[in-house]
Parts: C-alpha cells; sequence; structure tokens
C-alpha cells in the first residue's frame, strides 16, 4: 500500500507543476495507466513515482531474503524466536541422559551401595589385644540392671564405638530380653561391668573358648564366664541358615549369647512352620522352624521351644 500511495503523490506534484507553467498538461505530466507516472521527466531524470517504486522494490527483496534464510534448516535463536525455541526443543530431546543422576534419585548423584564382605575380606587372626568402645549409654529395662562394654580386637577392621551402638540398639529394643520385665542393660566405657561383648576373629575366638573346653571350630561363638564372645566371620557374614538381613542376625547372636547370661538354656523347634526361639541354636539348622531373632514376638509373647537337655 505505500507504494502505491506514493505513486499517486507523485503524479499529482508533477500534474500540478506543468499547469503552472502553461496552463495545459504537458507530455512529461501525463499519467500512465494504473496512477503511474512515465518512466523520465522532461529534462531526462527518472521521475520520482519510480524512485518509489525502486524502493519499494529493494525493500521487498531483502525482506524475502530474510523470511528464506529464517526458514532453512539450521537457524539459530539469535536468527529466529520461533526457530530458536524449536531448535532448543529439539535439543533438549535429543540430549543423551547424565549418567549420574537418575530419575528416581530426584536428579541426585546417584549413590552406589557397598558390596556385601565375603570369606576372604575377614582375617583369620588379629593381634589379640583388645579396644574398649569409647560410648555409653542410658540403662534400658527394669529390675536387675547389667553394665557392659564392648571391646573390638586390633585388627578385625571393624569400628568398637559403631559395634558398641549396634549392640545397644539391639538389647534396647522392646522385642528384646527387657520385655520379661525384670531384666536391664547399660552400655559403659568405664567402671565395674557384669560382662563385655568381645568381637574377635576366628583364631582368637578358638583361644578364648577353647581355654574354657568349648570347641568353635573357627566358626561360632560362644558364653565363657562373664564373657560373650563374637566370632568375627558370623558378624560380618551372617549365617547360611538365616535369610533375612546381616543386621537380624547380629541380633541372633546378641540375643542368643546374652541369653545365656540372663540364665537361659539352649532351645529346639518348638513345631514346623513356627518361629524359632532365640535360644535355639540357628546355625545348626532350623528343623521345620523359621529362623528368628528375636526372644518376643510384636506382641510381647515369648517364642518358647522344648528345652535341650
Amino acid at each position: 500500500m505505500g507504494g502505491r500511495a506514493a505513486g499517486r503523490g507523485s503524479g499529482r506534484k508533477a500534474h500540478a507543476q506543468s499547469r503552472g507553467r502553461s496552463g495545459r498538461t504537458s507530455s512529461a505530466g501525463r499519467t500512465s495507466p494504473a496512477g503511474s507516472t512515465s518512466p523520465t521527466s522532461r529534462a531526462g531524470r527518472p521521475r520520482r513515482g519510480c524512485v518509489t517504486y525502486g524502493v519499494f522494490a529493494a525493500v521487498f527483496v531483502v525482506l524475502l531474503g530474510v523470511t528464506l534464510h529464517m526458514l532453512r534448516p539450521g537457524a539459530t535463536a539469535g536468527q529466529s524466536g520461533t526457530a530458536g525455541r524449536a531448535g532448543a526443543a529439539s535439543a533438549g530431546r535429543g540430549q543423551p541422559a547424565d549418567p549420574a543422576r537418575t530419575p528416581d534419585a530426584g536428579g541426585a548423584p546417584a549413590k552406589t551401595k557397598a558390596p556385601a564382605p565375603t570369606a576372604t575380606d575377614v582375617p583369620q587372626h588379629g593381634s589379640g589385644s583388645f579396644s574398649t568402645a569409647d560410648a555409653a549409654g542410658k540403662a534400658v529395662g527394669r529390675g536387675r540392671i547389667r553394665r557392659y562394654e564392648v571391646q573390638v580386637e586390633q585388627g578385625a577392621g571393624i569400628s568398637a564405638d559403631g559395634a558398641a551402638h549396634e549392640i545397644e540398639a539391639i538389647l534396647a529394643d522392646p522385642r528384646g530380653w527387657t520385655d520379661d520385665g525384670h531384666d536391664g542393660f547399660q552400655l559403659v566405657s568405664s567402671g565395674p561391668v557384669d560382662f563385655v561383648v568381645k568381637i574377635a576373629t576366628p583364631d582368637t575366638v578358638d583361644a578364648i573358648c577353647g581355654a574354657a573346653g568349648l570347641h568353635t571350630h573357627g566358626e561360632v561363638n560362644c558364653d565363657v564366664g562373664p564373657t560373650v564372645v563374637v566370632n568375627l566371620k558370623r558378624w560380618l557374614l551372617g549365617s547360611p541358615e538365616f535369610p533375612g538381613p546381616i543386621a537380624g542376625y547380629r541380633a541372633l547372636i546378641i540375643n542368643h549369647e546374652v541369653g545365656h547370661r540372663i540364665g537361659h538354656g539352649h532351645e529346639t523347634c518348638p513345631g514346623p512352620g513356627r518361629l524359632a526361639p532365640v535360644m535355639m541354636q540357628q546355625i545348626d539348622g532350623l528343623h521345620g522352624c523359621k529362623a528368628n531373632a528375636w526372644p518376643y514376638d510384636s506382641a510381647g509373647h515369648y517364642i518358647q521351644g522344648p528345652r535341650v537337655p
């Protein structure tokens, strides 16, 4: 529309100029069809309407070139807002997933779980000397409160404090021995104690238990005098007869051996499909019972089996 308006305006101006000179329309002032002016003026110079059309044509060519450039493949965001948005969306869909992040982790770096220890990870023997855990807690349970400390053989490769806190949690569990209403426990790091829990390498366990006439064969635990002796192999690996997590088997070890400390003897399976008593030597076989790590069930009933003479 700008080109046509400019053409009509130029024609009117030229017509007025010719009338002022002679009172009639000269050949230079005559308009051609469609309102355009003739190609040249009286002096041979391009008419203004022609210049306007030339400018219009130049602008049209430039705009056409920009449009074609925007539409060609590979246009960047700086060349076209629409093309830039489409390119960004396309790039987002084509990006490979970051291997260090997972959807389940909510975009957080993925964590790798440490592999479970194997028999080759368990040292067969240690220094024979023990480190006492520098950890203490409140008394749990009622009645007689037995004070105990935790020691780990040097060279066993586990933390004495870490083991002490784990044992403390086991003895404080409501399914544990405190549910009987007359036994309690307290973790201490110094002073008089009623018993000691020692975690030792298989060779050291054999030496301590063997001195009391008990044969552990580098495999099992024992209770000797005021000492609960835990075999490092069982603490780390559990038992093939216990299908649950290693934390469950550690609870079975502590509850069984501490059960001896408070006067309980061995029991056996009460019947197929029933829970094995914690005082049953479950590592020797379940005999139809289900593996179990606690003296009491969640309802507070003692899990009992026939006594072993």
